[in-house]
Formats: structure tokens, C-alpha cells, sequence
């Protein structure tokens, strides 16, 4: 899904201390063009500042502000004017000076400068820039005399070149350019001397030349040749006498074997220092013969592995961005098989200044307060001292708002004007630091930099976000609104979060509308309306279905969608996830895709896909082409199992197999599966290693080490897998160190003082050797600097005790065996083990909405008095009483959960007219605080519950009494009660309502003057002052006068009605039978014209025409028997009737009756209007004539 986001793109952090607020200033040049800004230094040059003498001085010196600040210098301590120096010109915007040194002297120009940026609300000042231009000195003339040395002896060429700015680096070359050769015998030292533990003849030569290579200038400067000759004793012994006169001569003693001694460093032991952060270099040069070899070994300690490399054949032991933990005593040794020396070189670690915290900037309204803290370390440590505006704060203008506390200035009710730059410096006898950070007291009434009128569009059940970026000094309050404002948005479903920005978790159509978002401080109000439209999703109704199809015929695969009206849908299709061929034959419609004239290369996947704006839906189809003529019958099988497995090209972690596939069986083989068994580890267990395509017949195998390995190969086709091959021959792997670390490392706590580090246990594959254990190391994340550890095997888990509580750990897990250990672990951060919370939140208070609802606000607690991390708040109520007399006494707690950023919530669902008890209590991963001090308030009245129960007794012929019980749940003051009543007829149709209004200290009431035998509904409810409450139905009917009762007589039980009954079906079969006869003979019944003339005027016959019978009817009145009404107990009195003749004779009470007394009506063929109506709500007796089964007969 796509949103519309409207935020504010770079913003510029500006931090306050502990009792200050932080306030975000975007850097939007609408916002910033009336915003002032003391002066930032944004660039300049670097302390120790080495210019080319070939080229112009270019010292930098920018920096921003509003208004845009000017710039000055100093040099050496005094202020620099560049107008009355023509070679020096400033850059316009900046401070940036331009030395134009063309006829000048460099020299002249050195020295120590300072820039300065001021402007009205502040001065910022640079670094102190120290120029220095680089120096390149020739070599100085002198004549090398020839050395001549006896073979075996150490030699010593010194090389001493010229200093310079900055030092140069040294190599020694021939006279063809060409480096001379190095080795553990021949090496160059630090100085740049070469030095020979012992000479061969090989290395006599004429060109030995020292060259220095000045990094500045890039310039190489050479020193005189030197020569080199190296005899043997009987050599020297037959020239002696000549050379004695005309050269030096070197030597020993003769070329035995002899002890290593040190030609560099002298003695037994050595000191050295070395600044933190800089490189340690230390050197060990031995001579003797055989050649000796050097070896480093730290006192008391280990090197540090990433940062420790050795050089010159290991003489030279170099150790990067040197940390104090690097001092100490080292060693190092030189052996030959004679003997073996040592040297001991003591370090010692000093370290110029270096920020733990710089001063950052402050931004604060008026009456505001803040901090800056400027936090260094060094050794030895280094002094604080502030400056504002360039000058010692001591010897700066007295602010009763402003205290200085060392490393900290604390700011008190700041007040306009006060705008400064304060400048820390810090410093010890290898160094100094300078950082600047201004405070800038601002008055600024709230701006919404969110556009106005903004549109977000989302999809139903999606996230909304709705911005409203906002800047203000003080920082502006965000509350939304919607449409109407009736009120704040917060709380489910709405999340406010500390940018402004108004988040939906999971939007809905009601959610659609205009929204608000309004900024406010102390300064004035400002707002801005935003809109959210929430969008149907698009669906696809009716997917594309699977199709196979004959080659030339046509396909069409349908895709019917669902969108949301609003949104422009666009429909793709693709084929095997790319584009549809460039062919004719695709033919693209709004909801379906046609192929016609399929070939085989239109087989495939075939995908819809419906993209709107904001969402989109996809499905897909597979297509296969067939041939369209029939072929004979093939026989598809899967393949046999390859034979003949072989392994060569063996290598300690890898290896090749080879093998002969089995019979295709008519299906071409896919691909071939490799498998292995590890018979060391899992005995019988065969594992998946690998697949290779069908047309291959060998596999290079990647291997792990410490693995028995067997392999065998499975070959796969259309129809399925083949059996395995015969395994191959048993392959063992040499064990190793493990190559990987364990997975699944973290670090928690199960108690408030315990730190457990656990991981998942690598496998004896994962292990590469015997002996796996595991070195859990652990250490307090930016407070320890060393890792503690400690060795553990055939465990998954390791518990550090003793730690401070939830308290950050960075904690590692590495594989060791009995080859070594793993990589280097990755670092994992988790928590020791949580406590409970110590404190209660405070300024508990509770807010009464309505009757059932209430509102509770608390304090937050401290951070750190949690203990642990912070799940959220819980709220423990009660109703501890009903506010009236007469209701029960309920202790039911309830609790409600919020999360940790509330500060309310609502107690929904309460007792009206109660009095309640509450306390919160914050929660945490180990369990709850404790609870705070209990509160209580009282709901106010409610409309009553229902009536605890309404009977009706005492029915006569025209009174009812009723009587009733109060509510169980009063929510008030009584004040009494209404009795609504009406007749209810045979037809369920309602008579006029008459009402009764009844006092509260009532239980029952008779109600006179009622018709007899006659049915009344009640409708019957409470009052409190809040209103009526829910209502209480019950139906009951007045008795039945006993004369008329006497009257009535159940006709199905009469021997007249069977008599008649008999009688009627007999005249009908008969008249059957006559019809039956007369349609067989094809002419007319032959006494017709005497029943003609004797026609019974209510007795129709049968009609010659279809051989049916008229109906038989009172033509009077078509009303059905109506039967008795069920009492409202739902029992029938048969005894007792409740029917009355007025029931059977309709409205008027004249219903047509036989002679016999017999109710005509009875058996007419229409159905009962009562039972149309009433259905299974009716509720009378069933009549005591089935109807349907007399209208069935006829």
C-alpha cells in the first residue's frame, strides 16, 4: 500500500540537558528565514596545519548564523589585520583567508591563528590553526668509504637522512631503482638503517643507496652509494697486507656459529611511550649465526587481535589506535639453536584530551532551563574551562541565571537576551580540545508546517498516518480533532505520537472525514485542517482457472475484479512473470485474456495482476498445450536408480562422485538428488546435500570437517522418484576449528541479579572436530571496556550472577573444539534480570464522566525506579457499596491494563449511584509495583434495571391484580412507577394503550373495570430522577362468565358430527364411482335432469364438464372456527373454555348454526385468517377440527 506522507524532510537535533527540553528546528528556509541564530563554526582548517611552499595559504574559516556573522583573525595570540597585508585577501561570505605567496617567504607566514564568527547574538571562535610549511633539506655531501667485512659477522648500514617536515619515509634501492632484498636476515629497522644479522658473500655489491621520499612535496632525495665487500677468512688472510694500507677493515673473529645478541634495542629492557589512539611500534634486530628468529609475547596480557600485525619478518611488533589497555610490559625473543636472549620493553599509555560528551546546542523559551555538559578524558586528566563569546567565562559579564559547576553550566530561568556562544576547552601537557555550542532563548508563537488541506488516501483495514509537523517556542502542544470537534482524539483507535503525527492502526470507511490538528503554548494557537478518505480494497472475484487446450485452438482466462470506485485500476497481464509476448494472438481485454491459435510456447503461468493507486491484487493460471491428434499409448514410469558411484578428486572439503543413470523409462530425467549419511554423528540417517540437472552425471561435493560421509543418488523425472542408489564407499573428513559461532544467542535475566546467556547448541556436524565447547563472554555495555569469559561444554546456557539490575550487557558466544576456535562472534546486546518496580504513580486523580464511566489520570513514575522494561500501568477498582440503603453490598475488583506511555484511562462499564475504590500500580516484566494509595468517588444516578419480577393474580371477570418486586439494580432514588396496559385480541391486534402512573413505595396494584374474558398485555418499568428504565412485559386475561361458558360444546366430540362426517364420505365415493362409470362410456349421467329438477339450492353437484363438485360455503360469512386462547401459563382447560359465542360468530355474534346447533362455518374450505396471521406466534388451542385434512379430502 501507498500513503501520502507530509513531514518535514531534514531536521536539526538540538539537545538538552537533564532538566532541559529538547526542541526541534527544522532547517525549512521559510522557517529559519526569521528565526536569529548565533554563530556556528561549520569548517576550518586542521590543528597542525602543513602548507607546500609552491603553493598559496589557504586557511578555512566558514560558519552560519542569522544574521550572517562577520569574521576576524588573530595570530600568535594578537589580532591578525589582513587589510594592511596586500598579499592577504578574505573570501567574501566566509572567513577564509587566501595567501598570495608569490615573491614572499613562507616563513614569515607561520605561526598559530585563530578565526572568530560573531554576530549580535553571539561570537563562536575556531581551533588554534598552527601553519607550518613542509620541508624537504638535501642530503648532506659525504664520501661512503668501501666497507669490507668477513663472512658471518652482523653488519650495520646506516642510512641518517635529512629532517624534515614531515619526516620522510626511507628505502634502500640499487643503482637500477630496483628495492634490495629483505628477509629475516637482512632487514630494514625504523630509523631506516639496514641491518644484517650475519653477511653472506652474496652481499657484496657496489649500490647500496638509501632514499628518503618527502610525503609533502613529492620529492626523493638519495644518499652516496654504498660498497660492500664480503670475504672469507683464507680471502682476507692472502690481501691483509694490501688493504690494510689503503682501506678500513671490519671484523669479528670468524664465521662460527654464535648466541643471538641484540643489535637494537640495547640491554636487557627498554621503555616507551605512546599516546592514546597512535600507533606502537617496537623493534627487536638480532644478530648472530645461524640467523636468529624473533618472537613477541606480552607480560600478563594477550594482543589485541584485530589491531596487532608484525612486520620486517616479525623484528617489528605494530599495534594500532593504541587504547590504555594496551600498556604494559612486552617481550621479545630472539633464538638460534645456540641460545636464546630476551628484551623487555616497558609502555606506558598517555593520552591527550578526548571527548566523552561535547556541549550541545540549546534552544530554550523564556523562563526555560537547560544545561550544557562538556565531558573529556585524558591522562593525565584533562582541566574544564569555559568561555562565552570568546572571553573567560570568570571575566565575563555576571548572569544571575547562569552557574558554572565544572564540566556543567546550569541554566535558571533563561530571559530574553541572553543568546550567547560558550566555548569548553580542555586540556592536558599532549593536547587541547575546543568545541563551541551557543544557547539561543527564543519567543515563537506555533507554526503547522504540514500543508494545508492535505488529502491522505489509505486502504480499508490499513495504517492512516496524518502528519501535523509543527515549531513553536515553547515547544507546541498537538490535540486533533474531528469534523465537528465535539472532541479530543486519543485512545483507541487513535495513537498520538510526540511528533504531532495522528495514527489509525487500522482504518476503517467511519474513520473517513476532515480532521484538525491544532498547536498551542503559552504564546498563541495555530491549526490546520487535513482530510482521510479510506478506500475499499481491490479484490479479484474470479480468478483465472488452470486450462489444458489442444494445440490451434483458442483459450481465455477470465479475471474479474473488485476496486474501490474512487480509484483508477490498471490491468496487467504476464506470462511466466514477464511481459506477454509481442504477438497478435494475445488479445488483452477489461476482465479476461485471449490466446487463439494456441501454440506450445504459449504454455506457462499466466497472471493477472490489478493495480490501483493505493493497493493492488493478483492471481494466476497454468496453461498446458496438448497435441490435438491422439498418439498410441506411452508407458511413463520413474526412473531406475543410478549404479556405479565413484569417488575422486578427493580433497580435505571436497570431492567428487560420479554415477551411471538408470532407464529414462520414456520420462527424461529432471535432475538428480545427492544424499549423504554421516555415520559419525547420525548413524542411518540420510540427508538431503545437493541436486544437479538431469543431463549430469557428476557432482562436485562441498564437505564439511570431522563427517563420515556416504553418499547415494536418486534420480527424478515427471512421474516421481526413483529408489536410491547403492551407497557409495565411506569418505572421512579431517577435523578442524569451527567455522561457524553458535545462532540463537541472547542475553536475559531470570532474576533481578543475574544475567543468563544462552544459544543453540551446535550439532556434531556444526562442531568440525571432538572437544566442542562454548567461551561465553559478557561485558557491561559502554561501562566495561574488557570482555569477562568463561569456558563451558554440553550446555546451551550460562547464568552471570551478581549483575546490577536491568542493566544493558553485549554478550558473545564462540565454538571452540580441540583444532581451535571460531570466528570472531557477533556481538548481541540484552538485559540482566528485571525487579519489581519500586514506586507508585503518583497524583492519582479520577475524573466522573456519566454515570458509568470515569476517567483516572496518574503521574508516570521515573524511569528508573521500574526496574525492568516498562509494559504499562494497571488500574485495580471495586464497587465497595451501593449509595442506597436497600441494595447489596459487592467487593468484584476489576483491573484494566494500559499501556506505558498513558497517563489515563478510562473505567467503563460502572454501577451508577455507587461508590467505588481504585488504585494504580505500574507493571514490568517481573510483575507489578506497588499499589498506590487507594481512591474512591461516586457515580452518580442512572435510569433503574428492570423490575425483579411482575406476577398477575387474582384474574375475575373485569379486575387484575398485579404485583412486583423493585429492581435489584435501583441506580438511584426511586421515584416510582409506570404500568402501561391494553387489550390484545384473537388477531393479536393491539387495543389503545392506558397508562398508570404508580408510587415508588408500591408492590402491587388491582386494576378494576376490565372487560371479561378478555386478554391484556402489561407493559410495566421504574423511574429514578435520571429516567425510566427498561420494561417488564406480561400477559394475563380476565375469567369468563360462567353461563356463557356452559354454552359452548366441543363439536368433535358430538356423535351427530361423526354421524354427518360418515355420511359425506360415503355420497362422495359413491359419486365417484358414477363419474368413473360415465367417463368409460363416453356419454352423460342418465338421471341428470331429475337431479336438475330437484337441485338442493345449498348442495351443488357435480359439474359435467370436469366431474368436480361445487363448493360448499355459507355465503353469509366465510369466517373459520376460531378456537380458544392458550392462558398464559400455555395449558388448555378443556373443562373450562375460554371461547364465547361472540368468538365464533365474529364482530357481530350472529355466525350461521345448523339446525342441530352445528357451526357451518366449521367445514368451509377457506383457511383460518387467525392462523395466516399469527403463524407460531399465535397463541391459541389447536381447533378441535382438522381443516386442512377435511380441504385435502374434498
Amino acid at each position: 500500500m501507498e500513503r501520502t506522507t507530509a513531514r518535514a524532510t531534514v531536521f536539526l537535533m538540538l539537545f538538552l540537558g537533564n532538566l532541559g527540553n529538547a526542541l526541534e528546528v527544522p532547517l525549512d528556509p521559510k522557517v529559519l528565514e526569521g528565526l536569529p541564530q548565533p554563530p556556528t563554526i561549520t569548517h576550518q582548517s586542521p590543528k597542525d596545519f602543513i602548507i607546500d611552499p609552491r603553493e598559496n595559504i589557504v586557511i578555512h574559516c566558514d560558519a552560519k548564523g542569522k544574521p550572517h556573522p562577520s569574521f576576524s583573525w588573530t595570530r600568535n595570540g594578537t589580532h591578525f589585520d589582513i587589510d594592511q597585508d596586500p598579499k592577504v585577501t578574505m573570501r567574501p561570505h566566509s572567513g577564509t583567508l587566501v595567501v598570495d605567496i608569490s615573491g614572499e617567504k613562507v616563513e614569515s607566514y607561520e605561526g598559530v591563528y585563530q578565526c572568530t564568527a560573531r554576530n549580535e547574538h553571539g561570537t563562536a571562535v575556531s581551533n588554534n590553526i598552527v601553519i607550518r610549511q613542509s620541508r624537504s633539506p638535501l642530503w648532506s655531501k659525504e664520501r661512503n668509504e668501501p666497507i669490507i667485512v668477513q663472512e658471518g659477522v652482523s653488519l650495520v648500514l646506516q642510512c641518517r637522512p635529512p629532517a624534515g617536515l614531515p619526516p620522510p619515509i626511507i628505502f634502500w634501492m640499487n643503482i637500477n631503482f630496483q628495492r634490495l632484498p629483505q628477509s629475516s636476515r637482512v632487514s630494514q629497522a625504523l630509523n631506516g638503517d639496514l641491518y644484517f644479522s650475519n653477511v653472506l658473500k652474496e652481499d657484496s655489491r657496489n649500490d647500496y643507496i638509501c632514499y628518503a621520499r618527502f610525503p609533502h612535496t613529492q620529492t626523493i632525495q638519495q644518499k652516496q652509494p654504498i660498497t660492500v665487500t664480503v670475504l672469507n677468512l683464507d680471502a682476507i688472510n692472502e690481501t691483509v697486507a694490501a688493504l690494510y694500507n689503503e682501506t678500513d677493515f671490519l671484523s669479528d673473529g670468524s664465521a662460527e656459529e654464535r648466541r643471538p645478541t641484540f643489535l637494537i634495542p640495547s640491554g636487557s629492557s627498554s621503555s616507551k611511550m605512546v599516546l592514546r589512539g597512535q600507533v606502537l611500534e617496537l623493534e627487536c634486530i638480532a644478530e648472530g649465526l645461524p640467523t636468529p628468529e624473533v618472537s613477541w609475547s606480552k607480560v600478563s596480557g594477550e594482543f589485541p587481535a584485530k589491531r596487532t600485525s608484525f612486520l620486517h619478518f616479525q623484528k617489528t611488533l605494530r599495534i594500532v589506535d593504541v587504547s590504555e589497555a594496551d600498556a604494559g610490559e612486552y617481550r621479545c625473543t630472539a633464538r638460534n639453536r645456540l641460545a636464546s636472549v630476551h628484551h623487555t620493553i616497558r609502555v606506558t599509555v598517555k593520552a591527550a584530551p578526548y571527548w566523552i560528551s561535547t556541549p550541545r546546542n540549546l534552544v530554550l523559551a523564556p523562563r526555560e532551563r537547560g544545561n550544557l555538559i562538556c565531558r573529556a578524558s585524558g591522562t593525565p586528566k584533562p582541566t574544564i574551562t569555559w568561555a562565552m563569546n570568546g572571553i573567560p567565562i570568570e571575566n565575563s559579564p555576571k548572569d544571575p541565571s547562569r552557574k558554572v559547576e565544572g564540566d556543567t553550566i546550569i541554566f535558571e530561568e533563561v530571559q530574553t537576551g541572553s543568546s550567547a556562544v560558550y566555548q569548553c576547552h580542555a586540556s592536558n601537557e599532549y593536547g587541547y580540545l575546543l568545541s563551541n555550542a551557543f544557547v539561543n532563548v527564543l519567543s515563537e508563537t506555533p507554526r503547522v508546517l504540514t500543508p494545508a488541506n492535505k488529502v491522505y488516501q489509505v486502504i480499508r483495514n490499513s495504517r492512516a498516518l496524518l502528519d501535523c509537523s509543527s515549531f513553536g517556542s515553547p515547544i507546541p502542544k498537538i490535540t486533533w480533532f474531528k469534523d465537528s470537534r465535539s472532541s479530543t482524539l486519543d485512545g483507541d483507535p487513535y495513537v498520538l505520537h510526540e511528533n504531532g503525527t495522528l495514527e489509525i492502526h487500522v482504518a476503517q470507511a467511519l474513520n473517513s472525514g476532515k480532521y484538525t490538528c491544532v498547536a498551542r503554548n503559552s504564546l498563541g494557537i495555530s491549526e490546520n485542517h487535513v482530510y482521510l478518505e479510506v478506500k475499499e480494497p481491490t479484490r479479484i472475484l474470479k480468478q483465472p482457472e488452470y486450462k489444458v487446450v489442444q494445440r490451434n485452438r483458442n483459450v481465455v482466462f477470465e479475471c474479474k475484479v473488485k476496486h474501490d470506485p474512487s480509484l483508477i485500476p490498471t490491468m496487467t497481464w504476464v506470462k511466466d512473470n514477464g511481459e506477454l509476448p509481442d504477438d497478435e494472438r494475445f488479445v488483452v481485454d477489461s476482465d479476461s485474456l485471449t490466446i487463439t491459435d494456441v501454440t506450445e510456447n504459449d504454455a506457462g503461468t499466466y497472471t493477472c495482476i490489478m493495480i490501483t493507486t493505493l493497493d493492488q491484487d493478483s492471481a494466476s493460471a497454468e496453461l498446458t498445450v496438448v497435441e490435438a491428434a491422439p498418439t498410441p499409448a506411452i508407458v511413463y514410469e520413474q526412473p531406475d536408480p543410478p549404479t556405479d558411484l565413484e569417488l575422486t578428486d578427493q580433497k580435505p572439503r571436497s570431492v567428487q562422485l560420479t554415477w551411471i543413470p538408470g532407464d529414462e523409462h520414456n520420462s527424461p530425467i529432471h535432475m538428480f538428488v545427492i544424499q549423504y549419511a554421516d555415520s559419525l554423528h547420525h548413524h542411518g540417517h540420510w540427508h538431503n546435500l545437493t541436486v544437479v540437472p538431469g543431463t549430469k552425471t557428476t557432482a562436485h561435493l562441498k564437505l564439511s570437517p570431522y563427517v563420515h560421509y556416504t553418499f547415494r543418488v536418486l534420480a527424478l523425472n515427471a512421474v516421481g522418484l526413483s529408489n536410491p542408489s547403492l551407497p557409495s564407499r565411506v569418505y572421512k573428513t579431517n577435523p578442524s576449528a569451527p567455522d561457524e559461532n553458535p545462532s540463537g544467542v541472547d542475553g536475559f535475566g531470570t532474576e533481578h541479579d543475574n544475567l543468563v546467556i544462552s544459544w543453540k547448541p551446535m550439532s556434531g556436524h556444526q562442531a568440525n572436530g571432538p572437544g566442542l565447547q562454548y567461551k561465553v563472554m559478557w561485558r557491561q555495555k559502554d561501562v566495561d571496556k574488557e570482555w569477562t569469559s568463561v569456558t563451558v561444554a554440553n550446555v546451551s546456557k550460562f547464568m552471570v550472577s551478581g549483575t546490577p539490575t536491568f542493566t544493558p550487557y553485549e554478550v558473545q558466544v564462540q565454538a571452540i573444539n580441540d583444532y581451535g576456535i571460531g570466528p570472531e562472534p557477533a556481538v548481541v546486546t540484552g538485559h540482566s534480570g528485571e525487579d519489581l518496580p519500586m514506586q507508585a504513580p503518583d497524583t492519582v486523580q479520577v475524573l466522573v464522566l456519566n454515570s458509568s464511566l470515569a476517567e483516572v489520570h496518574w503521574e508516570p513514575v521515573p524511569p528508573k525506579t521500574v526496574r525492568g522494561r516498562l509494559k504499562g500501568y494497571k488500574v485495580y477498582y471495586w464497587r465497595e457499596r451501593s449509595l442506597h440503603k436497600h441494595n447489596p453490598h459487592h467487593v468484584e475488583q476489576q483491573v484494566l491494563t494500559f499501556s506505558g506511555n498513558k497517563s489515563h484511562g478510562m473505567l467503563p462499564g460502572l454501577q451508577p449511584y455507587s461508590l467505588y475504590l481504585f488504585n494504580v500500580r505500574v507493571f514490568n516484566g517481573k510483575g507489578e509495583g506497588p499499589a498506590s494509595s487507594n481512591q474512591q468517588f461516586e457515580t452518580p444516578e442512572g435510569v433503574p434495571g428492570r423490575p425483579s419480577f411482575l406476577r398477575i393474580t387474582n384474574p375475575n371477570l373485569d379486575s387484575l391484580t398485579l404485583e412486583w418486586g423493585p429492581p435489584y439494580d435501583r441506580n438511584g432514588r426511586l421515584t416510582g412507577y409506570t404500568l402501561k396496559y391494553q387489550t390484545v385480541n384473537i388477531s393479536d391486534v393491539l387495543g389503545p394503550v392506558e397508562e398508570l402512573a404508580l408510587p415508588a413505595n408500591e408492590t402491587s396494584v388491582t386494576l378494576i373495570n376490565l372487560k371479561y374474558s378478555t386478554r391484556y398485555k402489561f407493559y410495566f418499568n421504574a423511574k429514578t430522577g435520571q429516567g425510566a428504565g427498561p420494561v417488564v412485559t406480561e400477559e394475563a386475561a380476565t375469567i369468563m362468565d360462567e353461563a356463557m361458558a356452559a354454552r359452548q360444546v366441543d363439536i368433535a366430540t358430538q356423535g351427530w358430527f361423526i354421524g354427518l362426517m360418515c355420511a359425506i364420505a360415503l355420497l362422495i365415493l359413491v359419486l365417484l364411482i358414477i363419474c368413473f362409470i360415465q367417463r368409460n362410456k363416453g356419454g352423460k349421467y342418465p338421471v341428470k335432469e331429475k337431479e336438475d329438477a330437484h337441485t338442493d339450492p345449498e348442495f351443488q353437484p357435480m359439474k359435467e364438464d370436469d366431474c368436480t363438485f361445487g363448493e360448499y360455503s355459507d355465503t353469509e360469512d366465510h369466517k373459520p372456527l376460531k378456537g380458544s386462547r392458550t392462558p398464559s401459563n400455555g395449558t388448555v382447560h378443556r373443562d373450562n373454555s375460554d371461547d364465547s359465542l361472540v368468538d365464533y360468530g365474529g364482530d357481530g355474534g350472529d355466525g350461521q348454526f345448523n339446525e342441530d346447533g352445528s357451526f357451518i362455518g366449521q367445514y368451509s374450505g377457506k383457511s383460518s385468517a387467525r392462523d395466516t396471521a399469527g403463524g407460531h406466534e399465535s397463541s391459541e388451542a389447536p381447533s378441535p377440527v382438522n381443516t386442512s385434512a377435511m380441504n385435502s379430502f374434498v
